[in-house]
């Protein structure tokens, strides 16, 4: 693999940038792999990574039935936060944000981390009251969180209206490390590590079967042919169901489409993540401009990623109200992606009733954010053949014992 650095850079320049190789290999598939991760997504190649450089097995294929980073990983608006109130859930999304600090070094590729700052508006008394609980249960997990007044929202977001006509700004929770990185970016130098590590990343290569022997994965059978392997792990979000389903067992997930838009570029006006749960849309601004717009999630089951119009209406009704600017706005563009939803809108990073057969799924509207805890977690269980501690609590055997994460119930969002 060829290291970039502003050396390489300059080096290619005088050689008219002919110098330049392929980010990752694209080959044909072996008969047989240690491991099969089913979907090249943030999440499966990060558990690929990990699986590489935790625990040295790189005997690995990565399969994608469209193109890499295709899903859920290119269609989402990239906020990074960990302020959550469960133990289970903070530590997880604490470990993918203090990974995404350092993964450009780490990747030898430009993320695009920004640790701008991610503040949750509290608009009624009820969320206020929330808001201080999660700061408090912040404090006792080591998460760098505080409630900040209306007067320093305002400092901070000059743009911002605090006197709504329906839902005032009472203050916010505010993570001042937590921001946004680049999502295309995150899959594509996971990608080129794991590629530089001699492991198959396979494009265009859908999954049509899984094949048993005496109760344990032997292999895939996909459209270019059947693919053994020791073990499996299934990270394919929204399709989640229909996979598990080729393997003979059933998940507590449904999917849904979620929403997003982004508008025409503008000059810099917000510096920060805004996320406003009351009235369920949240806002930020990339690095060209644009304001990047997300909402709620279709209120019924489907695989569709068009979005829909009145989703769009209702998140940017809403948001008007606080920010009144973005009224003269005309929209770029709108997208949507399939999440998968469990019922206590928590993942699962469990084994399942299929020998060596692994699942990583359920993340809702907040997958992009675990990406490297997410893979940190699924890559030990798979190794290991147990989880380790930060995908102990998150087993689906949870849902037949009552063992809930109910972020959704004890924070009112769970972006």
């Amino acid at each position: 693999m060829k290291r970039y650095s502003a050396f390489a850079i300059a080096r290619e320049a005088f050689r008219q940038h002919r110098g330049w190789t392929h980010a990752w290999a694209s080959p044909e598939p072996r008969a047989a792999y240690d491991v099969v991760i089913v979907g090249a997504g943030g999440h499966g190649l990060a558990t690929a990574y990990y699986l590489g450089r935790n625990f040295g097995i790189t005997n690995v294929a990565v399969i994608e039935k469209g193109w890499l980073g295709g899903g859920n990983t290119g269609r989402n608006t990239t906020i990074i936060r960990s302020n959550y109130l469960q133990d289970p859930s903070a530590a997880l999304y604490e470990k993918a944000r203090s990974l995404f600090e350092t993964l450009s070094q780490d990747l030898n590729y430009n993320i695009m981390f920004s640790p701008r700052g991610v503040m949750m508006l509290a608009q009624t008394e009820h969320e206020k009251r929330g808001y201080l609980r999660t700061e408090r249960a912040n404090a006792l997990q080591g998460v760098e969180t505080r409630f900040i007044s209306p007067a320093e929202v305002r400092k901070l977001v000059p743009i911002i209206n605090l006197a709504g006509p329906r839902y005032p700004v009472l203050g916010a929770l505010w993570q001042p490390r937590a921001g946004t990185a680049r999502h295309d970016a995150v899959a594509w130098g996971y990608a080129r590590a794991c590629s530089a590590m001699g492991m198959h990343i396979i494009e265009q290569c859908a999954v049509t079967g899984v094949e048993t022997a005496g109760g344990q994965v032997s292999a895939v059978n996909t459209t270019k042919g059947t693919i053994g392997c020791k073990k499996l792990g299934i990270v394919v979000a929204g399709h989640s169901g229909a996979l598990a389903d080729m393997a003979g067992f059933r998940l507590p997930v449904e999917s849904v489409a979620l929403q997003a838009l982004v508008s025409e570029p503008i000059k810099p006006c917000m510096d920060v993540v805004v996320m406003a749960n009351t009235v369920h849309g949240y806002m930020s601004q990339s690095d060209k401009g644009e304001m990047v717009i997300g909402g709620g999630a279709d209120g019924f089951n489907n695989y569709t990623q068009r979005g829909s119009w009145h989703h769009i209406e209702e998140t940017v009704r809403a948001l008007v109200e606080t920010f009144p600017m973005i009224s003269r706005l005309r929209m770029l563009r709108q997208w949507g992606g399939i999440v998968d939803m469990t019922g206590d809108r928590s993942p699962i990073i469990s084994k399942t009733p299929l020998g060596n057969c692994f699942i990583n799924c359920g993340w809702g509207t907040g997958g992009f954010k675990a990406t490297p805890g997410s893979g940190w977690a699924m890559a030990e269980l798979i190794a290991r053949g147990e989880p380790g501690p930060l995908a102990a609590e998150f087993s689906m055997t949870r849902f037949r014992e009552g063992h809930f994460i109910d972020e959704s119930v004890a924070a009112g969002v769970a972006h």
